[in-house]
């Protein structure tokens, strides 16, 4: 007696975008850009790629709306201890951002696309407003506001995309890697460079080796603020 073959069980609530986009963000996470698929999705979500497409008309549609939907998240993110000024806000943010572009590989690619091929988008004009408003309250001149908040964005953007790069990079050396002995590896091998040809190199190979990526990355906010503060002095 031949045997049925069980389908796959169909969701019984209704489909919305909000939970296309959740489920969207899942597989980035899990399986990249390259694997985030209608066919994919529609799988994850029990459903079929015409009731998906219902609500988003495709691909780059649905990674604009989980790029801007991880980045509101990120920057709704109340502190553990209240901002005490502009300056420690601004830390607040760039930090949530990094943590966001460090949880969700993906999104720095996103992020950067988004920011030079589509900066009148949802997402440039969220960053730029939420970074943005903390500068003007800083009392840097009118005149000066895009300047100094496109540093910080650019920064932040730049300095975490690229923290997340070299985590991926990590990961690639195996399942036995991790980071200590990656820093270690790199070190070392400058350690072992020409000291006439690389001087500055050499002398900062135990830096890297013991640096830790967020201090170093809040550091680097905190210099961009000083020269931002420092140009525009507060008026007495």
């Amino acid at each position: 007696m031949a045997t049925r073959t069980r389908r796959p069980e169909r969701r019984e609530e209704p489909l919305s975008r909000e939970g296309i986009v959740e489920a969207a963000i899942g597989l980035l996470d899990t399986t990249g850009e390259g694997g985030l698929t209608f066919r994919a999705l529609a799988e994850r979500l029990a459903t079929g790629p015409g009731a998906i497409y219902w609500h988003v008309a495709n691909k780059g549609e649905l990674l604009d709306a989980a790029t801007d939907a991880v980045v509101a998240a990120a920057l709704a993110i109340e502190p553990a201890e209240p901002p005490d000024s502009p300056r420690d806000e601004i830390r607040a943010v760039a930090l949530g951002l990094f943590e966001a572009i460090e949880a969700h590989p993906w999104l720095a690619t996103q992020l950067s696309t988004q920011l030079s091929r589509s900066p009148w988008g949802s997402v440039t004009p969220r960053i730029f407003e939420s970074v943005g408003r903390r500068v003007r309250a800083l009392n840097v001149p009118e005149s000066s506001w895009f300047t100094a908040t496109s540093v910080l964005v650019h920064y932040i953007l730049g300095a975490a995309g690229q923290n997340a790069a070299n985590t991926a990079s990590a990961r690639t050396l195996g399942p036995d890697a991790n980071r200590a002995e990656f820093l270690d590896t790199v070190s070392r091998a400058w350690e072992a460079l020409d000291p006439d040809d690389y001087p500055f190199t050499r002398a900062v190979a135990d830096q890297l080796r013991e640096h830790d990526d967020r201090e170093q990355f809040l550091a680097g906010i905190d210099l961009a603020l000083t020269g931002i503060t420092a140009s525009h002095p507060r008026r007495a």
